[in-house]
Formats: structure tokens, C-alpha cells, sequence
């Protein structure tokens, strides 16, 4: 490996933790959001059924008024029968108490309706109530646990800036620059190992020379492609004194930094 860029390859897996722990904390309030979600649909529900047995029983109670009101007007109908005179008014009189009675009768199947519609809401009311409970009680688990993760997180990422900071200091600042410099442009890992003839960043090809160039140099070597800084990952390579100098390739190798 080289030992120029050893530093920084140990100074981009604090980058690339400090990175992810900033991801994962931006992601809790969306996770949270999410979570509390069933619970709020659960709340909406439980009140707009609460209001919908406000709505019944005041309907039932209206219907018992109109009863109670259209007992009253029959009870004064029939204290009139002793002031009838003629057969044809009795006559006219039982027909007005038939239709009262009628009308008594659709107020009283107004009224078990009602009843019963209470009921079946206040019966979905309960089961509603007992799900929004667990659901409650769900949600303030999962709270507390994305808020211990969120403290463990923060807790780990003072202690990785400060490790960050200390391994700054120890790097040369032009080669600190040059790493600063592509993290910013890249917005992610500014060095790639060489793996399988492959730029591990960017996934593409690399031209054999400039492997070799990555193998053997303590220069440092960028992508062509994508501009990252390489580092040979494998075994050192060592040089065979009797190896015959080889005719430069005319591939595009890349820049030396």
C-alpha cells in the first residue's frame, strides 16, 4: 500500500462513519414521523367516531322529544272526547287518535333505531380506543428507541470528530487539501482501492500501466475516470532486480498528483 496515502485511507473510514451516522441521524425524525403515523390515522378515526355518537344521540334525544311532545297533544286530543256531541265527531275524533297512534309508532321505531345506532358506535368507539391504546403504546417504544439511538449516535460521532481532527493534524497539508479538495467535489470518498483491474469507485477499468504505476509508486495516482485517488489494496509488490525495462504503453495512464 502506499505509504503516502496510508494516512488518509485511515482517515476516510472516520469520514466514511462520520458520514453515516449524520445519514442515519437526518433519517430518525422521517423514521419517527413514519412511526407515529398508524397512531395519528388511529386518533382521526377514534374522534370522528366519538363525534358521529355525539351526533346519534342527540338524534335519539330529538326523536324522544318529539314523542314526548306528540303524547302530550294526544292526551289533550282525548280529554276532548267528553266534549263531543254528535256520532259523526266521535267518528272524526277516533280517526285523529289512529293517526296519533300511527305517528307514535314511527317516532318510537325512530327512536330504536337511534338506540341502536348509539350502540354499534359505542361499541366501535371501544374496540377504537383499545387499538389507538396499543398503538400508543407502540409508538412510545419505538420513540425511545430511535432517542437512545440518536444519543448512542451522537455520543459516537463526538468521539469520531475528535479522532477526525487528531488525524487531520498529523497530514500533510498539501495532501490534506488534495483529500479535502475531492471529498468536496465528489461528496463521497475521495480514494478507491485498485480491485480486479477496477477502480472500486467508479467501477470501471483502469489501463494496466497505470495499475502497475499504483502497484509500485509511492506517487500518488488519480482515476481517469472519476478523478478519485487509487491505492493498491493487495500484497506489496516487490521489484525482480533482472527485470528488463519495459517499452512505455501508449494507454492513457492517468496523472501523478
Amino acid at each position: 500500500m502506499n505509504q503516502k496515502l496510508s494516512p488518509l485511507i485511515e482517515l476516510q473510514k472516520l469520514d466514511l462513519r462520520i458520514m453515516e451516522i449524520n445519514e442515519t441521524r437526518r433519517k430518525i425524525p422521517e423514521q419517527l414521523h413514519a412511526a407515529e403515523s398508524p397512531l395519528r390515522e388511529a386518533i382521526q378515526l377514534l374522534n370522528d367516531t366519538k363525534t358521529t355518537v355525539d351526533s346519534a344521540v342527540k338524534e335519539r334525544r330529538t326523536h324522544e322529544k318529539e314523542l314526548e311532545a306528540h303524547e302530550a297533544h294526544t292526551e289533550k286530543m282525548k280529554s276532548h272526547a267528553a266534549n263531543l256531541k254528535t256520532n259523526k265527531e266521535y267518528q272524526a275524533h277516533l280517526f285523529e287518535l289512529e293517526l296519533a297512534n300511527k305517528k307514535r309508532g314511527d317516532f318510537e321505531e325512530k327512536i330504536l333505531l337511534a338506540m341502536d345506532k348509539v350502540d354499534q358506535l359505542q361499541k366501535a368507539t371501544k374496540e377504537l380506543q383499545g387499538k389507538k391504546d396499543a398503538l400508543e403504546k407502540a409508538f412510545t417504544q419505538e420513540k425511545q428507541g430511535l432517542e437512545t439511538q440518536d444519543k448512542e449516535l451522537a455520543a459516537e460521532l463526538a468521539q469520531l470528530e475528535a479522532s477526525y481532527r487528531e488525524a487531520s493534524s498529523k497530514i500533510e497539508k498539501s495532501l490534506l487539501g488534495r483529500y479535502n479538495q475531492v471529498k468536496a467535489s465528489r461528496k463521497d470518498q475521495p480514494l478507491a482501492a485498485v480491485r480486479d483491474g477496477m477502480c472500486a469507485g467508479c467501477r470501471l477499468q483502469i489501463p494496466p500501466q497505470l495499475i502497475a504505476q499504483v502497484k509500485r509508486s509511492d506517487d500518488l495516482h488519480v482515476c481517469p475516470y472519476c478523478r478519485r485517488m487509487l491505492y493498491w489494496e493487495g500484497d506489496p509488490v516487490t521489484e525482480s532486480p533482472s527485470a528488463p525495462a519495459g517499452k512505455p504503453s501508449d494507454l492513457e495512464v492517468g496523472e501523478s498528483v
